[in-house]
Parts: C-alpha cells; structure tokens; sequence
C-alpha cells in the first residue's frame, strides 16, 4: 500500500439492500443527472448564492473570482430579550369582542379586537413585547490578486453537490487552476473552505471578516481573527432612551487559517486582516458562538462568553486534518441524505433516450446560444426556465432532494427551529422579520421531515414547542383566564407567545399552538416511538387541549364555539356589506381543534391514560364540535356563517386543514366533503406564493387528483428574476430557494412532502401506493427510502405508470398494513427486521431479514 491512505468503506444501507428486481430490462428513459445546482458565473444577487449550513451555522457562497464573499449566519442571533407576554386588559376587551360578534356586529368586532392584537405599552408609550427581528453574523471577505481579474470565464463553474453538502468554484487563471471548496460541519460546529491551486505557490489571498452589526475586529496571533459584536437589545432601529438600551445578545466569530508546510506566508495587516501569499493551499475554519441562554435568560444575565465558547471549539479541531474535517462531515450528512433516492423519467415509449442524449440541445448560460452536446455547461436556472416546455423529470428530483438538503442543513439536534429563512439571512431588517410563522410556514417547514425520512431534523421544533407551552401558559391565564397554554400567529427567539402588533385579520389566531401540536403526535405515528409520547409529546398535548377546552365556549345550535374567530389573514363581506374579519368557529379553528383532540384521545390509549379526566372531558366534548359546513356554491364554507368572499383567490387555504395536513377529511370516509375541496381549490386558483403552491399541492395528491397535483407542481417551476420580484407571484429563484416574493423557505419544504404524498400516503393502518402519481409526466421511477405511519419504511418502483414492486419493513416492530393500489387491497402482516417484497398484484415474492 505504497504511498496509499486507508479508505473507509461505510456498511450499505437498508435502502441499498433492497433492488426493484427489473428483470434485465434496465432503466430506459431514466435521469442520471447529478443531484447538483449549478452556476457557471459567479453571483450577482443573493439568490443566486449557494447555501451551506449544519443547523447553526450557515453561509452563501457568492463564488467572486477577483473578490469573494461568504455572508454568514448564526441562528441564535435575535434583536430584543425575554418579555412578559401577558396583557391583563384582554379579558375586558374579550368580553367586548365576544358581545360584538355574538350581535352579528362583525366590523365593530373586528375593530374593537384590536384591543387583543396589540401589544400592552409602558408609561412612555413603547411597546413591552413586539415581536424581535432575526439578524445576521457578517461576511467573510477573500481578495485575490489582480491577475483573477483575467480569469477565463469558460473555465468557470460554481455548483452545490447535494449528495456531499459541499460547495465547489473552479476556474483557470492562464495555466492555472484554482479550486475553492466549502462546507459547514455539524459534528465539529466548523464552516470550512479550502482554497487550492494547480500550481505550487499559486495561492496569495487577503481575509477578513466584517458585519452590518456593531462589532470589532482583531488578529489574534498570526493567524487568526476574532470579531466580536452585539445584536440590538431593542427592535431594530433600536429605540434609545436613557437607561433603556439593553444588553442584546453578544456574539464572536473566530478565524483561523492554516496553509501548506514549507510553502507560502502569512502576514498580518492592520490589526485585522490576514494576508496570504505564494501558498500551495489555504484553510479557512471559521467558528461562531452567541450568549444566548435558552428563551428565557436575558443577555445581560447570560454567564455564556461567546469568544471563549468559540476559541474551545476551534481548539477541538486543531489536531483535526481538512481531510480529517470532510471525512466527518460526510458521514454525519450522508447518514441522513441518502436515506432516501428518488428516480424519475418520461416514458421510453415517447423518448428514444440514447438518442436524445445524442441529440439534445442545451443553452449556454453565457450566451443564451443553444449548443450541441454541452450538457455540463447547463445551469440550473436554464432547467427551470426551460421546464415548461420539457418538464424535465430530473429536476423534480432535483428540487425535492434540495428540499431535504435545506432540512439537514438549517434544523438539528440541539439548534433552533428553522425560521422563514431556514438560517440564512442577509438583512438588519428581514422580510417578515425573518421570524417563525405559526399560520403555515413553520409547520411546512417540517412537513417533509417524517414522510422524507429525517425525524431527528424536527427536534429543534420540539424544544421550542417546550419553550412556547411556558410563555404560552401566562398569556393564556393572563389575556383569556384560561388553562394550559396557547400561542398565536408568529413568534421569535424569545418564544413570544401573545398576540403581535396590528390588525386581527392576521394577529388575533389563538391555534398556533395547536396546529404546532399536531406535530408531535405525527411523530409518535411515524416513529413510534412511546417514551417520546410519553414524556415529551403527550405533556405538551395535553396543555393544550386544556386550553382548547377553556377556550371553547357555549353556542348556537348546542354546539361548541369559538368566539373571537379568524380565518388567518383573510377578510369577509358581512351581511350588512362591510369588510371584517372576526366572527365565531371558523372552518380551521374547528378542524385544528377536531384534530387535537383526535390525537389526545389516541395517544390516551397508547399511554393507557383512557380514564384521566382530562381525556374524559375532551371525549364530550368532540360531538359537540361543529361540522365542517358547505356554501351555497358547494364550497367548503371558510367561516361559521356563508360570509361573502373579499379575496375569491386568497393564497390561504386554511379551511381546507381537515384534508391535509389533517386527517379528519379522507377520500373513503368523506367523498362528498372531498367533493367540495375539489371545487375550493378550484375556486381558489392555481397563483398564489410559493408555499401556497406546495400546499395546494399536497391537497390535489390527498384527493388522489395527480393531475392538478402535478399541475401545482410544475406551476412553482417559474424563474424570478431577483431585479424584478414584485413582478412574480410564487416562484424558483436560481439558487432554487422557493419566492413569495421575497425569499420564504417553506415552499422548498412543502414541495418535499407534495411530491411524498403523491407518491405514498399513509395512515396506521393504511399504505396507499402511487395514488396521485402523474403516469404520463414520470412513466418511470422508484423511490427508496420513504417512512409511512407504523413506523415502516417503503421502497415503490413503477414502469410506464405501472406498479412494478413495492418494499416494505418495520425495523423495531411487528406491524400489520393495508396496501392499497387501484382498488386493490392486501393485508400483509410484518415481522420486525425483515424486508417484504410485493409485485404490480400486491403478491408478495421474496423477503429477507435486514
């Protein structure tokens, strides 16, 4: 083994084991294509940067060639400090609100609710709890010398591998190569990049590292640079007033560079730059810590240095190779990414693919001008313009694998939950103020991350579910003299949980909580895991159906109500003709509730609580919800009443819950209400933001409609233009991050669990098998790798929209399954640890143990 390194060989893995069995006739008309993003110049708007992160730390890569920027995040990087999240003027203006709306008063109700939306303010008139903002850490600064400037512009290429988290710039400089390569490790809480050159002592660069934040800079030794600064104390722009400018959270980042043995020079420059010159090749590591303690320890009382914390984390890598580094970080990532495969192709009826490979016509990124068998020179954003003609399948892949990608790599064990940006974020001020919304958006964040096989990615959820039940417990005894604990439209760091400043048409929304609950009962059922249900998810649940339970009061008809009411972010006509929002028992409020309740009472019997009287009283109080109710024009109704629509085309879809992500609706059970989702979604319209696009089409694949799940689907492949956003309604930007326009991340993730469900869709006791799959757009495919309800894994293959086989095994438990196929159903029972294989008639051929 001369001059060799030892290579380790990883086990295969349980998805690896199992093969479709094609029977020799190979994969025609099936996509190969790399699962990588490419550029083939560098960046010239942040959406056209390629994200990296392990969960805390992130960056986007700009891949400038004279000049190069890494803009960098931490997620525990907030304005503001804990706040008391109590109004105790509420009660008198919810008894206000509830006479308005029970005197069908619902303008005046809806003003008047203000009273609940807003925050409580001080003696000088500031608010004491608005919503904080998400910041930003800084920027890495590379400058090259000038000779880069010179760079051949054919030779450039900037891309994102998926499969290695690993983002690689390559370009030539006369006869030189030069390769940069970066990726941010969990296990070693590290963002690395090594710059090399093809030539020996081809490598001279100047760092530094900066920030919109107040900071300073300074070397430290002779080879590193430490920035350490402070997140506003107040929302931005920070509101001074003597003795009222708190102590935000500090933060520090820390720099270190290595470069080659023997070759090359590093010398400081002004005390805050480090100059790199006549190197083989250079490494950058570069760590960051924040003070911040937990939700509810302020800044000023955090006994966390972050430059200490960052320092012992950089000291942890010291004796650790750059191979050392990426070695680690691919078997963490891997572990998790390729778990699942997905493959899909056009029939190879209707594309000689040989041939077309031949023959295929590809645009240069540079020129526009199509060019004969370049393939490798197609960017990414070429693709996605190009999709409404070819819908290319491989960039479906390609999009639902980034998905996960962006899971793994902004929400881990030990972070925190993934923000309307993920983690990545270049602004003081973010839209929406980068801040987590309880409406939609933090839940699709998560809805990939069962079905898509990457549970342990929804734990940072968990812990600030934890942390909103404490906050959420004094809002709910404080504002509404209630039990449990509630939490509304959007939240922060600080886990806020009253209701934010503004308008009641998208403030007043007491079922954040809620619908965050759902979650965790999901996880049990994909999991199953009892100790989870049992000390951490059942907890939670049963706080909030006390307040659920608080909440609800008499109404009309013997029913249960709600009262304030609203439809998140959606206007009505009342019936004397003016616009409100307010009212009583809207569709989502009960579905939510209905859902809830559901799984108090199922988790109850796994925990054998049946008899507690909490479950006792939410078991009479589930009849006494209201039913979901259709309109005049067999719609589902959005509000208790058939109000007029302000917005026909409105981008929630939120009285549509009970289908998906609920599962009080379901095509056996409730065809006629499924009926009238149909119509809803007709009605509602194909446009609409990103992650009402990726919602819609989950609700298409829950109808088992693959058509319009797929028309859905192939509706979010529109390219931005990032000069011109405002311009576009939903949307990809190059990078492929999902638009609102702006930048929102819950679509990359709603788009995952779209293409999921249609795919496979589970209940208990149920596996239902391509049930909303589009025959004439991927004829071809196979799946690996997917986690249905029980705890099982699912492997599907089909052919020319035929099933081929299925694969089926539960890993810690004997379990039995319906497998459903177009009408056909077989019970197949399954032993722990061993993989079952069915054919197109749900036979099963062959099983083997794991």
């Amino acid at each position: 083994m001369e001059d060799e390194e030892w290579v380790l060989v990883r086990p295969p893995t349980e998805i690896e084991c199992w093969s479709p069995g094609w029977g020799g006739e190979g994969d025609e008309g099936a996509s190969f294509d790399p699962l990588k993003v490419r550029f083939f110049g560098p960046a010239k708007h942040w959406t056209d940067a390629l994200p990296i992160g392990n969960g805390r730390l992130g960056a986007m890569v700009w891949g400038g060639v004279a000049s190069d920027t890494l803009q960098l995040n931490e997620a525990t990087l907030w304005t503001g400090t804990p706040a008391d999240y109590t109004n105790p003027d509420a009660p008198k203006a919810l008894a206000e609100v509830r006479k308005l709306v029970d005197d069908g008063d619902y303008a005046a109700a809806t003003e008047a609710a203000v009273k609940l939306s807003g925050n409580p303010s001080d003696k000088t008139g500031v608010l004491l709890a608005p919503l904080m903002v998400y910041q930003l850490l800084g920027d890495m600064n590379l400058e090259f010398d000038e000779n880069h400037l010179a760079y051949a512009e054919e030779t450039y290429s900037r891309e994102l591998d998926l499969d290695t988290a690993t983002v690689t710039v390559k370009y030539s400089v006369g006869d030189v190569e030069y390769t940069r390569e970066h990726f941010v490790s969990y296990p070693d809480q590290v963002i690395v990049t090594k710059i090399s050159g093809s030539k020996p002592g081809s490598v001279s660069f100047t760092v530094s590292l900066d920030s919109k934040l107040h900071h300073h800079s300074n070397s430290s030794g002779k080879s590193q640079i430490i920035m350490e600064g402070s997140c506003p104390g107040k929302r931005i722009p920070p509101k001074v007033y003597e003795n009222d400018n708190p102590q935000g959270i500090l933060f520090s980042a820390v720099l270190d560079l290595q470069i080659s043995d023997g070759r090359g020079v590093i010398t400081v420059l002004d005390d805050k730059k480090l100059k790199v010159e006549g190197s083989d090749w250079a490494v950058l590591y570069l760590v960051a810590s924040s003070s911040f303690d937990g939700p509810f320890t302020k800044p000023i009382d955090s006994k966390i240095d972050p430059t200490s914390e960052a320092l012992s984390t950089m000291k942890s890598i010291r004796n650790l190779s750059y191979s050392d580094l990426y070695a680690r970080h691919l078997n963490d990532y891997q572990n998790l990414f390729r778990r699942v495969t997905l493959q899909l192709s056009k029939s190879s009826k209707s594309v000689m693919h040989h041939e077309s490979l031949k023959k295929k016509k590809l645009m240069s990124s540079r020129t526009g001008v199509y060019l004969e068998g370049s393939e490798d020179r197609v960017t990414t954003a070429a693709r996605v313009k190009s999709f409404k003609t070819d819908e290319d399948p491989s960039l479906v892949e390609l999009l639902f694998q980034f998905g996960r990608y962006l899971l793994i790599s902004c929400s881990r064990p030990g972070s925190q939950p993934a923000n309307l940006q993920g983690i990545w974020n270049k602004d003081i001020e973010p839209a929406w103020d980068g801040a987590p919304h309880l409406n939609i958006n933090l839940q699709m964040n998560y809805w990939p991350s069962l079905p898509c096989n990457l549970s342990e990615c929804q734990e940072p959820l968990f812990d600030y579910i934890s942390s909103l039940s404490i906050n959420g417990s004094k809002t709910a005894k404080v504002n509404y003299e209630a039990s449990g604990w509630v939490a509304h439209q959007v939240s922060d760091i600080w886990a806020k949980t009253s209701p934010d400043r503004g308008q009641a048409v998208w403030a007043l929304w007491p079922m954040g909580g809620a619908w965050l609950c759902t979650h965790l009962w999901e996880h049990y059922t994909f999991t199953m895991d009892k100790e989870f249900l049992k000390n951490k998810a059942y907890p939670l649940l049963e706080g909030c159906a006390t307040f659920l339970l608080d909440w609800l009061i008499e109404g009309r008809g013997g029913y249960l109500e709600t009262n304030p009411s609203t439809s998140p972010e959606h206007m009505f006509i009342a019936p004397d003709g003016k616009p409100a929002s307010v009212s009583y028992s809207t569709t989502m409020d009960i579905a939510i509730i209905r859902e809830v309740f559901s799984e108090v009472v199922s988790a109850a019997e796994v925990l054998g609580k049946n008899e507690d009287d909490l479950v006792q009283k939410v078991r009479q109080a589930q009849p006494r919800l209201p039913p979901t109710k259709l309109a005049r024009d067999g719609s589902i109704m959005e509000w208790a009443q058939d109000f007029g629509d302000q917005e026909i085309h409105h981008r929630h879809v939120s009285h549509l819950f009970g289908l998906f992500p609920g599962h009080t609706i379901t095509v056996e059970k409730n065809p006629d209400l499924c009926k009238a989702v149909d119509y809803t979604l007709y009605k509602r319209g194909e446009d609409g933001p990103g992650w009402s696009t990726t919602w819609k089409a989950a609700l298409w694949a829950r109808l088992h409609n693959s058509e319009h799940a797929y028309r859905m689907v192939k509706h979010l492949f529109d390219l931005v233009d990032p000069a011109h956003e405002a311009d576009f309604e939903g949307g990809l930007y190059s990078n492929l991050y999902t638009a609102h326009p702006p930048f929102q991340i819950d679509a990359n993730f709603g788009f995952c669990a779209a293409v999921a469900e249609m795919i496979v869709q589970s209940t208990s006791k149920d596996l239902y098998l391509l049930p909303a799959l589009p025959r004439d757009k991927w004829a071809n495919g196979c799946v690996k790798g997917l986690k249905a309800r029980g705890g099982v894994t699912v492997n599907v293959c089909w052919k020319e929209g035929d099933l081929h086989q299925v694969g089926v095994w539960s890993k810690d438990q004997n379990s039995t399954k319906r497998l459903h196929y177009r009408g056909s159903i077989v019970t197949a029972k399954m032993s722990a640890g061993r993989v079952y294989t069915f054919n197109r008639q749900l036979k099963c051929v062959k099983t083997y143990t794991l």
